[in-house]
């Protein structure tokens, strides 16, 4: 068997999609579906129960998936460590981004890779939180910022900043907001984001909790846009602490008070990628930039 038939195996059973998984791998469909095939004929147990419009585990696929995952686990491990004897690190490190740079601290991280790892080929990708985080499961991504309610289970991640976010209004409805209940704030008019951006994702799991919906009025995928929309009176917003307080004191938003949303910033990377040693080169300037404790 092959190393890159199981990583189509792990991938298609992560994302229970075959189709999206072909897009994260960069292969056609057919070419995953021929390198299931030639894995399960190898093995000589069905992975996957296909039927239409859905592709599932079977009881084997789901004894066998661990021993994979390992498989993956310790090929990255042999591989890290083979570089690590070749003296000094070289190739690609891409690293997904979520939100506005300065919130990541991106530029003192990038700056200490480059004078850490000056061969190394240093790429960020701006990205929806849910997104990136799939294309760090299934290792399309090395590395990703994430921002949820906690680090996702089938990857590993360093935890950097809990982040507050604020219900916040237009002026011109200072009076219905402020004296507003929880059903009459998810009526008025939303601006949202896009399914898996984390705003959305925040804001959706804000209102299911009190068992409402929010009026989406506008969708914006620019992450900088919320802001300006809820000063220009197009509607509500979710928007992080520190941005809607100050915007508050200047007058040009409302907050409503009677709530305050967690998520946990996080940098995120594959569990394939724990021994790499660009990997860990990265978490060991995070914790600098941010003033972690190592490990």
């Amino acid at each position: 068997m092959e190393i890159y038939q199981l990583r189509a195996f792990v991938t298609v059973a992560k994302i229970g999609h075959l189709t999206r998984a072909a897009e994260v791998l960069h292969l056609t469909q057919p070419a995953v579906t021929g390198q299931i095939k030639a894995l399960e004929e190898e093995l000589g147990v069905a992975l996957f129960d296909r039927r239409p419009g859905r592709i599932a585990l079977t009881r084997a696929g789901e004894r066998l998936l661990p021993e994979a995952e390992a498989v993956l686990g310790a090929a990255g491990s042999l591989l890290g460590r083979a570089r690590e004897l070749q003296g000094e690190l070289s190739g690609a490190l891409v690293i997904g981004t979520v939100g506005d740079p300065d919130s990541l601290r991106l530029g003192s991280l990038l700056g200490g890779l480059v004078a850490a790892l000056p061969l190394l080929e240093i790429k960020t990708r701006m990205g929806d939180a849910e997104a990136l985080r799939e294309a760090v499961t299934t290792s399309a991504l090395q590395a990703a910022f994430y921002i949820g309610p906690h680090i996702p289970r089938d990857v590993l991640g360093l935890a950097l900043q809990t982040l507050q976010f604020r219900v916040t209004a237009p002026t011109s409805l200072r009076d219905r907001v402020l004296h507003a209940g929880w059903r009459e704030i998810a009526d008025m008019p939303w601006i949202g984001a896009p399914h898996a951006s984390h705003a959305q994702t925040l804001l959706r799991d804000l209102f299911a909790r009190q068992g409402l919906l929010p009026n989406i009025a506008l969708e914006s995928d620019d992450a900088s846009a919320p802001l300006s929309l809820v000063r220009a009176g197009v509607g509500l917003a979710l928007l992080r602490e520190d941005v809607a307080v100050k915007a508050a004191e200047r007058g040009e938003v409302i907050v409503w008070p009677h709530t305050r949303v967690a998520a946990l910033l996080s940098f995120i990377y594959p569990k394939t990628a724990e021994h790499d040693p660009a990997i860990i080169a990265t978490l060991q300037v995070l914790r600098n930039v941010w003033g972690l404790q190592p490990r």
